[in-house]
């Protein structure tokens, strides 16, 4: 079976799984984005995806403005850990920025914004678990510093939340944190700041159903995609 078989192929399978959960979820089946994650593919391989579908995920902002350049009529996602001197890059080359993970990052992308006149679109990203591993806004930390969040969004696109659930066979493990993600987003919307944070980007390619379950507008899916290549 060649590269474009088989991505096809998996591709079906994920959007029939999405499909499947929105269904069990009682919601409409545009209610939820695919973001396919690339960060690990081979070129040829995000080329044969591209024929199919074309809003991608990457990890690095230098190699997202690079494959951008490439494939610049597709939609690109920052979805990976962003430090402050690789803003400019990022601001300029992604749709949407996932991981906005401290007060002083978005600080950051603001001001850049700024001086490029550019409105990015951002999440910020929540560390719902705890984890010693993961970056992110603690809940309380960011119900608290919601004020100085808001002032932001005079610059940058607040468009929601983004978590990631701990690494488990189970995907109902999962569940517990992206249900304590859409609660916070609903805490946070009732300070009626303006921001109704539509988005939220949870799940993967082992728990996406539930994540979509839990309210998940955008899932990040990689693995299942290139499965049975390379």
């Amino acid at each position: 079976m060649n590269t474009k078989f088989i991505i096809a192929r998996n591709l079906a399978a994920v959007r029939d799984d999405i499909r499947d959960a929105c269904v069990h979820a009682d919601r409409a089946v545009e209610s939820v984005r695919l973001v396919a994650v690339t960060k690990y593919a081979q070129w040829d391989w995000v080329e044969a995806l591209a024929a199919e579908y074309q809003t991608f995920g990457e990890s690095r902002p230098q190699q997202l403005a690079e494959r951008r350049a490439l494939l610049p009529d597709a939609e690109w996602h920052l979805i990976g850990q962003l430090q402050r001197n690789k803003v400019r890059t990022a601001v300029q080359s992604a749709a949407l920025i996932h991981s906005v993970d401290s007060l002083k990052l978005l600080k950051r992308i603001a001001l850049v914004a700024g001086e490029l006149s550019i409105r990015p679109q951002i999440l910020l990203q929540v560390n719902v678990s705890a984890e010693q591993s993961k970056s992110g806004f603690a809940p309380d930390e960011l119900t608290a510093s919601w004020d100085d969040v808001v002032v932001c969004h005079e610059t940058v696109e607040i468009a929601g939340l983004m978590t990631m659930a701990p690494a488990s066979d189970d995907s109902e493990k999962a569940r517990p944190f992206f249900r304590a993600l859409a609660d916070l987003r609903d805490r946070l919307r009732s300070h009626d700041a303006g921001l109704t944070l539509s988005e939220l980007s949870m799940g993967m390619s082992g728990d996406f159903a539930v994540a979509i379950e839990e309210g998940g507008t955008l899932v990040r899916i990689g693995r299942r995609l290139f499965a049975g290549l390379g």
